[in-house]
Formats: structure tokens, C-alpha cells, sequence
């Protein structure tokens, strides 16, 4: 019986080696077993090639493997940069976006002597467009830690360049976001960069005109803000005067339009409150100022009409 379990041992320890032999091999160096499916070629560049060639047929999983490999043991070449670029472009080939972003970001943090930094600065910002776009916000299959990944994105466009082409896009394209997103205060304040930082940008004439928009929605937040108001009035102003011929200049006028029938409904609130109260005189004063400089709007002939009737008491 133990000869028996001898005989068996070694049959299975013979077939083990056998099969071993196929997949695995001994390197004196390391005195390891390595199996050269998973082993680094001897150098970055056969290491890129091969990882090229999984690229060029479409397998991004192994590409990404690969890829990976060589910048983990060779992290200082020019082939390290190279294949961190090239992670950006399987993962936005797989549409993750969100990874890819990650990834190209990697190249202008690690390798900043990488001749792709203008390519990768002009792939971050569509990948940013599509988020801003609607794109899902996922990465990997689970929701991003993140509100809107291009606030992120837009962010770091800017800061890779600051004074390149791309950056008053960017930045005025993170105020969009942020205004979307009823953050109106960061949006100003972003839009307001980009009047300051590229003034003779095209998107500096914009940028006056959405500032002007996020006044206006903070002025009709659930307590109407009159003071803001009338701010936002005020730069719409400005923008007509100084950009009479622009497009956005129409939009200007129908956002006065807005706020001066809001102010004239403030008014005349007030107006109905002092009645109410019995304060004639002060309600005439509310009545006769919507009916004066309010006249285009619905509310100067209701005022009108409460001053008749306040008239007709007082008879």
C-alpha cells in the first residue's frame, strides 16, 4: 500500500512538472518560478510593442495589462509616458470616461516632458463637454464620488493651461456647470475669471452677460431679493450698451423686462399691504410709482385701478 502511494506521488509530481514546464520557467536571477505570460518583456520598448499590438487589435483589457506593466518596472523611459497616454485612449476607446480623464491627467502630473501634453489638455476638455452634456457620471460600473466630473475636468483644463487656447473655453464652460447646477455664486465667481484672466477672449463678452443671469436667479430665490434685482438689472444694462449688436444683447432685454415686471409686482405687494393696513397715503405712493415707471407691465393698470378705488373712499 505505501509503495503504492509512492508510485502514485510521484506520477502526479511528474505530471505537475510536465505541465508546469509549459507555463512556467526558472530564472536563476530571481531563483523564481515566472510564468513568461505574465513576466515583463526585457525591455520597455519590446514591453510597448507588445502592449501596442494588444492595443491595435482591439483587446483594451489586455493592452491595459500590459501598459501597466511597463510603466510599474520601467516608470522613469519614455516608454513609461507613452503608455500612460495610451491607457487614456483604451479606456475612452471602452467609453470609460472618467478613467481615461484619470489617466491622462497622470501624464501631465508624471511625465510633464511628454510631447502629447497639448493632445491630452484637448481630450480632457471633450471628455468634459460630454459630462456636461449628460453623459453618465459613472466610473466603473459605480457612481462617481463626484457631483459633475466636469467641474473637475474643466478645473484641471485650466490649471494644465493656463494661458493656452483652450483655457477661457474651460473656464467659462465650468461656469455653465455650475450655474446648471444652481451654484450661482461659483459660477459668478468662475465667469468672473474668465473676464479677468482672458479679456480679449470671445468668451469674456459671454461670461458678462451669464454673470448678469446668475444675479437675476439669485434675485428670484423663494424671498424675492430686490437689491439683487436690481444689480443684475444694472449689468444687463451694461451689457446692452456695450455690446448693442451682440446676439445674447436680445436675451438682455427680455431679462430687464422680467425683473422690472418682478419689481413691479414687489410694488404694488406693498401697496396692498399698506392698504390693508390702512395706510392711504403710503399705499397711494407704492400705487403711483408702478403706475409711473412701470407702465409697460400688467401691473401698472392694477395699480391704476386701486388708486380709483382709493380715490373714491376718500370722497
Amino acid at each position: 500500500m505505501k509503495r503504492l502511494l509512492q508510485v502514485t506521488l510521484a506520477v502526479f509530481l511528474l505530471f505537475w512538472a510536465t505541465s508546469a514546464q509549459a507555463y512556467w520557467i526558472w530564472t536563476p536571477k530571481t531563483r523564481k518560478w515566472v510564468n513568461p505570460k505574465y513576466a515583463v518583456k526585457p525591455t520597455p520598448k519590446e514591453q510597448f510593442d507588445y502592449a501596442k499590438s494588444l492595443y491595435d487589435i482591439k483587446d483594451y483589457k489586455g493592452a491595459v495589462r500590459e501598459f501597466r506593466k511597463l510603466i510599474e518596472h520601467y516608470p522613469k523611459t519614455a516608454e513609461a509616458a507613452e503608455s500612460q497616454y495610451y491607457l487614456g485612449l483604451a479606456y475612452e476607446d471602452e467609453d470609460k470616461l472618467y478613467e481615461a480623464f484619470l489617466a491622462y491627467q497622470k501624464v501631465i502630473d508624471k511625465y510633464p516632458f511628454s510631447e502629447r501634453i497639448q493632445e491630452i489638455i484637448e481630450r480632457e476638455y471633450k471628455i468634459g463637454e460630454a459630462f456636461m452634456s449628460g453623459e453618465k457620471r459613472k466610473a466603473l460600473g459605480v457612481p462617481l464620488p463626484v457631483e459633475n466630473p466636469s467641474i473637475e475636468i474643466f478645473s484641471k483644463v485650466v490649471e494644465n493651461s493656463t494661458f493656452g487656447p483652450i483655457a477661457p473655453k474651460a473656464q467659462y464652460k465650468l461656469g455653465l456647470v455650475l450655474k446648471g447646477l444652481l451654484r450661482y455664486y461659483e459660477a459668478e465667481e468662475a465667469f468672473d475669471k474668465v473676464i479677468s484672466n482672458y479679456p480679449d477672449s470671445e468668451w469674456a463678452e459671454a461670461s458678462k452677460y451669464q454673470i448678469a443671469e446668475c444675479r437675476a436667479a439669485t434675485s428670484r430665490g423663494p424671498q424675492y431679493d430686490q437689491g439683487a434685482a436690481g444689480d443684475a438689472k444694472q449689468k444687463f444694462e451694461d451689457f446692452i450698451r456695450e455690446h448693442p449688436d451682440a446676439e445674447l444683447s436680445k436675451e438682455a432685454e427680455k431679462n430687464i423686462a422680467r425683473i422690472r415686471g418682478k419689481e413691479a409686482e414687489s410694488n404694488y405687494e406693498i401697496a396692498v399691504f399698506y392698504e390693508k393696513q390702512k395706510a392711504y397715503d403710503a399705499a397711494r405712493i407704492y400705487y403711483q410709482e408702478v403706475m409711473e415707471n412701470y407702465g409697460n407691465t400688467p401691473w401698472a393698470q392694477k395699480a391704476k385701478t386701486k388708486l380709483e378705488a382709493l380715490e373714491k373712499k376718500k370722497k
